[in-house]
């Protein structure tokens, strides 16, 4: 049997070494370059996409002010958010093929980095336990992943015909929806949480009112009901689902009752602008009707000082009203 010299045994466990060094090397640089990456997506999607930078940073804006009854709540609240973000993320296969040995050490990273940011940045939270517990419960993440979204779609048959656009969207957005809804009702709290969500949610109430029906469907619907009652039915829905955080705000926050009231009606105000511009310019070759960022801001700042948005509501009922009768007739 022939004996390995031994420089030969000590040259490959150098060679070897080496090769392991290398590619500890390589693992480094590959999880640095995906941070810078991250980075950059970060910034791109602030840059190129306002319509989701602005409600994150109006979100953001919230969750740095927000002042909560006991220091015990910010930790389990922004626990809650990241383990939100956690499950809805839709990237960890992708993490699996390249980061084979560390993709639970960059789970753990991420997470633990969008943990830290909402702990550090609000102004009102002291730094406890239960903080630097979660913090470390962070790691969980890594051992568990939804593997598909739960198919939670329900129906929504309680919802009237008349109000379709509702019910089309809220079945294809049900998760969104409920976690949306909860939030709405949970700004009750405080006034400022009240404004920040509020600003934040309109947005994705215009959504609802985005795509248009067919030439068919807009004939049918408008021989049996008026655009008044389409605008009425509307409006009642909408401050049906609003009613829970009227109440709840005035329970907790009667001293500011003034607030509600400006909250209603530029709440209203903004609806009724985004339900009629629809049909002001209701087109039937046309699958959108572009809603976009610069109308968003454009009815916002009509709803805020009011009276604006009272000529800009009139006009678009009177043009709506013309518009559907070129379909519909007399």
């Amino acid at each position: 049997m022939l004996k390995i010299p031994a420089f030969a045994k000590r040259q490959n466990v150098i060679c070897h070494s080496k090769s392991e060094s290398v590619k500890q090397n390589t693992d480094l640089k590959k999880i640095f370059n995906h941070f810078i990456f991250r980075i950059q997506q970060g910034f791109r999607i602030f840059n190129l996409n306002p319509k989701i930078s602005l409600p994150i940073l109006l979100v953001l804006g919230a969750l740095v002010a927000v002042k909560l009854p006991s220091n015990y709540y910010y930790p389990a609240i922004f626990f809650a958010l990241t383990l939100t973000f956690h499950i809805n993320r839709k990237d960890i296969p992708f993490l699996k093929k390249v980061f084979v040995k560390n993709w639970r050490l960059i789970i753990y990273i991420e997470s633990a980095i969008i943990y830290v940011l909402f702990i550090l940045g609000n102004i009102n939270y002291k730094i406890d336990k239960l903080g630097i517990s979660l913090f470390f419960a962070i790691i969980l993440f890594s051992f568990f992943y939804p593997k598909a979204k739960p198919n939670l779609s329900l129906k929504w048959n309680f919802i009237p015909d008349s109000l379709f656009e509702f019910r089309s969207f809220l079945r294809k957005n049900t998760w969104f929806a409920i976690i949306g809804y909860v939030i709405i009702v949970l700004s009750a709290y405080q006034t400022a949480l009240l404004i920040f969500v509020g600003i934040f949610i309109l947005d994705y109430f215009s959504n609802i009112y985005e795509h248009n029906e067919s030439k068919e469907m807009l004939e049918m619907y408008f021989k049996k009901y008026s655009f008044e009652q389409k605008l009425k039915s509307n409006l009642n829905f909408f401050n049906l689902l609003l009613l829970p955080t009227y109440v709840g705000f005035l329970i907790m926050n009667y001293k500011d009752s003034i607030f509600l009231i400006y909250y209603f009606v530029f709440m209203n105000l903004y609806f009724s602008l985004i339900l009629t511009r629809k049909y002001k310019i209701y087109n039937h070759k046309e699958k959108t009707n572009y809603y976009n960022m610069g109308v968003y801001l454009e009815y916002f700042f009509c709803s805020i000082t009011i009276i604006p948005a009272i000529f800009v509501l009139r006009e678009n009922i009177k043009t709506a009203k013309r518009n559907i009768k070129l379909y519909v007739g007399s």
